[in-house]
């Protein structure tokens, strides 16, 4: 044995390390580690470790280079995306001049239209527009109206279709032909001894405007003229028709004579008495003693006219009562009640009337307000794809003039973003009348490609 100070030779611990990662610390704490100590170099074990830490290390970078890019991968063809954008415009609305009535240039005017108040006003009912000037003109024959209505009032008929009581023509009767063709008026055959019945009386009074009719039949109705002035007054005063004056039944004195708020009014009365407004409307007759009588109102069936009376004394003095029924798209035709005063040829009034008439209908439009498959949006995409939000059918409103059109459009979130999805509607709204129209998806929007996902990833992620 050798002295008591030994030297211990080092010990190389035969435990093994507890991981894969704890031989791997060891060794990069050893300097000889990588030293060119050739103990070291042909130690089997040392070199077995370091084999082994090799493959560790190649399997960690192996994990960075594709696990890292697989979660990417799979992040991105998964990460939600942002819902598309909707963007959408109400579409412009032309509305249309407002219409030109057209009312006389010359002598008055008035004219009153029922059945139009949702567009036309409340007030149009009443007086609507009047032209020229409100004071009393002479109404010449249009005084047969007054008249016809004032025996009726004494007289009555059940209907239309009612005859009435008979009447007998006396010499005194059957001179006033002779009468008031010295006068130039209007007359019809009255032979003494003839009889016929009020109702036929009354239509040869106002059809071809017989003058020695309307005084023959106000004095069988009355017993003189002095008593039928008296109950025209007392007529007119009843019906508020405070502006018109009359001093006998045909209308040949001047001195008759009505303005035109008066002679509206006038015409809605006539217009509702079954027996004035048929007999008006008549456009011809043929009678025993007067024969064939034609209606002096040669506008009648034109442009809607149905009557009422028309009147002169002479140049300048041509005027016409008139009601029309005129179709203009609403649900009823309109109730026209017109009146002219003091045009200067019977042609110049005719004209007139219808060309008010044309005029009121030309009001009264279908304004259109979208087409079928106008653009009123738009839907996009990051990644590209997009559609358009179209109207889905061609649209029109009803209306008068120039009316002003109110637009609403309503949207909803599409679901599928696929063509012919509807996503709201739009509606118009003019006067009385409302239209609404669907508006939907034209395209599909598709989704993003796996390529664009794995370019794009600052897009990703939007909810």
């Amino acid at each position: 044995m050798m002295g008591s100070a030994s030297r211990r030779e080092p010990s190389i611990s035969t435990q093994p390390p507890t991981d894969e990662f704890s031989d791997f610390t060891e060794l990069i704490s050893q300097e000889q580690m990588f030293g060119d100590l050739p103990s070291r170099e042909a130690d089997p074990a040392a070199r077995r470790r370091r084999r082994r830490i090799g493959l560790i290390v190649t399997a960690i970078v192996l994990v960075v280079l594709v696990g890292v890019p697989g979660g990417y991968v799979w992040w991105a063809l998964t990460a939600p995306v942002s819902a598309p954008v909707v963007e959408t415009h109400e579409p412009p609305v032309t509305v249309p001049a407002a219409a030109a009535v057209s009312l006389p240039s010359t002598g008055a005017a008035a004219i009153a239209v029922a059945g139009g108040d949702e567009y036309l006003g409340a007030e149009a009912s009443g007086i609507w527009m009047t032209s020229g000037t409100g004071e009393p003109r002479s109404i010449a024959s249009i005084t047969k109206i007054i008249t016809a209505l004032v025996i009726l009032d004494r007289h009555p008929l059940a209907d239309a279709a009612d005859p009435g009581p008979t009447i007998t023509f006396s010499k005194a009767d059957h001179d006033l032909y002779d009468q008031y063709y010295v006068r130039g008026a209007t007359i019809a055959a009255m032979p003494t001894g003839s009889s016929m019945s009020l109702h036929d009386a009354i239509a040869t009074m106002l059809i071809p405007s017989a003058s020695n009719y309307a005084e023959a039949v106000s004095t069988w109705a009355f017993g003189s003229q002095g008593a039928f002035r008296g109950a025209a007054q007392r007529w007119l005063a009843a019906n508020g028709l405070t502006g018109t004056t009359i001093v006998e039944p045909t209308g040949l004195d001047a001195r008759n004579t009505s303005t035109p708020a008066d002679l509206i009014a006038l015409g809605k009365i006539a217009a509702a008495n079954p027996v004035v407004a048929s007999i008006a409307a008549t456009s011809s007759l043929s009678l025993p003693g007067p024969g064939r009588m034609v209606n002096t109102n040669d506008l009648l069936g034109s442009n809607g006219i149905t009557g009422l009376k028309t009147g002169n004394l002479g140049e300048g003095t041509y005027n016409l009562l008139f009601t029309a029924s005129v179709p203009v798209g609403t649900a009823q035709p309109l109730a026209v009640t017109g009146v002219i005063l003091g045009g200067m040829t019977r042609a110049n009034v005719n004209a007139d009337v219808m060309r008010l008439i044309d005029s009121i209908r030309a009001g009264f439009h279908e304004v259109p307000l979208a087409q079928r498959d106008q653009q009123v949006g738009t839907i996009t995409t990051p990644w590209g794809s997009s559609a358009q939000v179209v109207v889905s059918d061609y649209v029109t409103i009803f209306t008068w003039s120039d009316t002003p059109i109110s637009v609403e459009m309503t949207t909803t979130t599409p679901k599928t973003y696929t063509d012919g999805e509807e996503v709201g509607s739009i509606t118009w709204t003019a006067g009385p009348n409302t239209v609404t129209v669907p508006i939907e998806i034209e395209g599909t929007i598709v989704p993003p490609t796996d390529t664009w996902r794995l370019t794009n990833p600052g897009e990703l992620g939007g909810e």
